[in-house]
């Protein structure tokens, strides 16, 4: 993980955009401004977790590590919310693991100064117990949508989820992080993809997709991220 100085702006972040001015002052000498680099592991299963990050452009991936060594996304965070949910719920650590799925910018400050905020109740607080309320529903419609969901469908809806967060029509990825982030063998991936390269809508080349036609994709995609969508559009400011 890199640490910047300039090039980022934690407004782009919902959540720090909503903050009261008081609020904001009083975080301000607790956030630095970092640089999340693909495949970064910020937190590991069962260890403390030492910091919180708010997402500008880069996405952080929740992980379920299973027994044998498998792996399967449950849910993602991008510059709608905050990784560090179970701090603000009273926690110290989580069974998953959390993993920067794009690159980009994020606003980091250490969990003992989110604790101290939270419990002023102030704007913080109400915003993040909304944004939890969303991110129940995304992982409770991921539960959903993995299960009973086509891979075509499936793929359409994290790529739609991912632009929308990185604010890019490219996007760094590899048919290998992908299968992990979906739990389906790289093959399927891989025959997924090129399918929707030849309709048209992505290009892919050397661990980059190119989103083509969002209107396609999201014709493609399952009901699922809409349903998403909404629930964050409707809990958070925009």
């Amino acid at each position: 993980m890199q640490f910047q100085q300039d090039g980022h702006n934690s407004k782009d972040n919902r959540i720090l955009a909503a903050l009261q001015p008081e609020e904001m002052g009083r975080l301000l000498p607790h956030m630095e401004q970092v640089e999340l680099r693909l495949g970064d592991v910020i937190s590991r299963p069962h260890e403390p977790i030492k910091h919180v990050y708010f997402p500008h452009r880069g996405t952080i991936s929740i992980v379920s590590v299973l027994e044998d060594g498998s792996q399967v996304e449950v849910g993602v965070v991008g510059n709608e919310g905050m990784y560090g949910l179970p701090v603000a719920m009273g926690a110290d650590t989580s069974p998953h693991q959390a993993v920067v799925q794009l690159s980009g910018g994020a606003t980091r400050m250490s969990a003992d100064a989110l604790r101290e905020e939270v419990s002023l109740c102030g704007s913080l607080h109400k915003l993040l117990l909304r944004y939890g309320q969303a991110f129940f529903v995304m992982v409770a419609q991921n539960a959903a949508c993995n299960r009973r969901h086509p891979l075509e469908g499936r793929l359409c809806r994290w790529l739609l989820m991912g632009q929308d967060r990185v604010k890019s029509d490219g996007l760094e990825l590899t048919h290998e992080f992908l299968s992990v982030m979906l739990g389906v063998r790289r093959a399927g991936i891989s025959e997924t993809a090129s399918r929707l390269q030849s309709q048209g809508l992505i290009s892919y080349k050397r661990g980059r997709v190119h989103i083509l036609d969002r209107q396609g994709l999201e014709a493609t995609t399952c009901e699922c991220y809409e349903v998403v969508k909404k629930e964050f559009d409707r809990l958070l400011p925009a």
